[in-house]
């Protein structure tokens, strides 16, 4: 989408005024559903107004890359990583989505909102039985067998989910990926986007 497609702006400062990361709020690009977005196929990076977004995405399978998380504080440091490692951009900053090279614009503050506008804009928003990634952390959940010990880095399990369901570990997180209340309480977020 260009700049031309968009709505007059209407931003404010943003609120920390630290300067970094430019203006934020404003209407989000029009969101014509081209193409659907499905968590296989499309890599996110997550800028720091929308980290419980980006919860939300991860117990819905999608990459979604968190900057603060990643150490990501300036614009060209956003647009470097989401070009080195082809990731879609989301993000309030109208400055930012206007100057990335593939951006998807929210204007909601919360996040039932925010995964309202995003299904529009053609999104896989579902919540699996079992979780594909470590909603803190973002890592791949790998299956472990019933039988076996938690691994060391791992928490234990409560006992009612150990028995009810099979268990996974984080490739590279520190969740063992039963369905957490995050988790449980991710269904019903995403229930009510749709």
């Amino acid at each position: 989408m260009s700049a031309d497609d968009e709505p007059e702006d209407r931003d404010t400062e943003r609120e920390d005024g630290d300067g970094k990361r430019g203006k934020r709020g404003g209407d989000p690009i029009p969101a014509a559903v081209t193409e659907r977005r499905t968590p296989e196929d499309t890599a996110l990076l997550v800028d720091d107004m929308l980290g419980k977004l980006s919860t939300y995405l991860r117990m819905c399978g999608y990459d979604a890359t968190y900057t603060t998380d990643r150490g990501v504080d300036t614009d060209e440091d956003v647009f470097a990583l989401a070009h080195t490692e082809d990731r879609l951009v989301v993000t309030r900053d109208t400055d930012l989505a206007r100057r990335a090279d593939r951006a998807v614009l929210l204007s909601a503050r919360e996040v039932d909102g925010q995964l309202r506008e995003l299904r529009d804009a053609g999104f896989e928003l579902s919540l699996a039985e079992e979780p594909v990634r470590c909603s803190a952390c973002n890592g791949l959940l790998e299956g472990v067998d019933r039988t076996e010990p938690t691994p060391d880095y791992a928490p234990d399990p409560p006992k009612h989910r150990s028995e009810a369901r099979s268990a996974a570990s984080p490739g590279t997180g520190t969740r063992r990926g039963l369905p957490s209340h995050e988790h449980e309480c991710g269904r019903g977020c995403c229930a009510e986007s749709n």
